[in-house]
């Protein structure tokens, strides 16, 4: 039976939910843990696989796991919620049927149903799936065989196989879930289904295939972690200054801090969020902030730069990226930056979604030298790195 879900009740009725099959033993990858729960990229793989879903649009989780492993999945999947826990089956079949029993009073239109050792699952896929779904009642990733394919004969080879007509198939495969449910009710194979596309072609279902993506790699080996947990890091740079004038507030870090003077510009002026905001988008190859957000567009005059900053986040995110960690140098005379640091490292950490020790804030003088020396205005300096996520 599925255990309660977390506090955050699952809402009914769903557009859009998921089972994610983690109750298997992952041996082969060689890890000290089932591999689902073993670290890829510096995170449980079974919170990497959610949080892609949830990502792509997914409402819901069901995750499918191994006896006495709630608590432990509880805690990986700790800010994904809404989700329901369920052990699992004898069979992955089995499992994913408990699964979707599961989510039968939430009534969900569409369900994805995704192996949890594929961590990195695009949104463009999701959305390619359901799109499918206007036409079928199912639908699966597949990928084309680029080698050449035979058929083994024992320790010799056999016939050749056409690859021509073979696929590759990935997860999530997505369903309209009255139809998948059904589906494994009334399965009656001698044998564990490889996938659930079986399943439902069993029961008559005509089943679509889309373009899949090799992102979708299955972790498998003790190789795919040796690989993988080498994160890709891409560094960007970013600076910039404003005036001060009277008359104006001072946003710094999106900080308000009171001065006899504040930053003059189209938006709040924040200049040590705009070095930010340059820094990521240079780290994520996307320009630069006058190109997203250029002062002469008056829908940003007075704008919180904080929206600035989200755009940027968005912007990586998109492309597999997700903020390690960031370096703020603030350049001016006066105000103390000191009393204010904290504060300033608090607000970037929660905006950029990341532990306050990711963030860093400092601040230097000129010695009295150029318009920064003279009180003149404020610069600020960023650096960002990002991480293939």
């Amino acid at each position: 039976m599925p255990s309660a879900p977390i506090p955050i009740p699952i809402p009914s009725p769903l557009r859009l939910a998921a089972v994610i099959v983690a109750a298997g033993q992952g041996l082969r990858a060689g890890q000290p843990l089932p591999k689902q729960f073993a670290l890829w990229r510096g995170k449980p793989v079974l919170a990497r696989a959610a949080e892609r879903l949830k990502e792509a649009g997914v409402e819901a989780l069901c995750v499918v796991i191994p006896q006495g492993a709630d608590e432990l999945v509880r805690d990986m999947l700790a800010g994904l919620e809404p989700f329901v826990l369920v052990t699992g089956g004898a069979t992955r079949q089995e499992s994913v049927r408990k699964g979707l029993e599961a989510l039968v009073e939430h009534s969900p239109a569409v369900v994805l149903i995704h192996d949890a050792a594929r961590p990195d699952c695009p949104p463009h896929i999701v959305e390619r799936l359901t799109v499918a779904l206007r036409d079928a009642p199912a639908a699966i990733p597949v990928l084309p065989v680029v080698d050449s394919m035979i058929v083994a004969d024992g320790g010799t080879m056999g016939a050749k196989a056409d690859r021509a007509i073979l696929r590759r198939v990935q997860t999530p495969q997505a369903f309209r879930f009255a139809a998948i449910l059904g589906a494994h009710r009334q399965w009656t194979g001698a044998q564990d289904a490889g996938d659930d596309a079986q399943v439902a072609q069993a029961a008559g279902l005509a089943v679509a295939l889309v373009d899949g993506d090799e992102r979708l790699h299955k972790l498998t080996f003790a190789d795919d972690f040796n690989h993988k947990d080498t994160p890709m890091i891409r560094t960007g740079t970013g600076y910039d200054v404003h005036r001060l004038a009277a008359g104006e507030e001072l946003w710094l870090c999106g900080v308000r801090i009171e001065h006899d003077k504040g930053l003059a510009g189209h938006s709040d002026a924040d200049v040590a969020l705009h070095a930010l905001v340059d820094a990521i988008l240079g780290a994520a190859g996307e320009g630069d902030i006058g190109l997203h957000f250029p002062p002469s567009d008056p829908q940003w005059r007075g704008a919180s730069s904080d929206r600035f900053l989200a755009h940027a986040v968005s912007l990586a995110a998109a492309k597999g990226l997700a903020v390690g960690n960031v370096d703020v140098t603030i350049i001016c005379e006066a105000p103390k930056i000191g009393p204010h640091r904290d504060a300033m490292r608090a607000n970037l950490a929660r905006l950029l979604g990341v532990q306050v020790d990711c963030v860093n804030v400092k601040a230097t003088t000129t010695e009295r030298l150029g318009f920064a020396g003279r009180g003149e205005g404020i610069a600020a300096q960023a650096v960002a790195t990002l991480m293939a996520g």
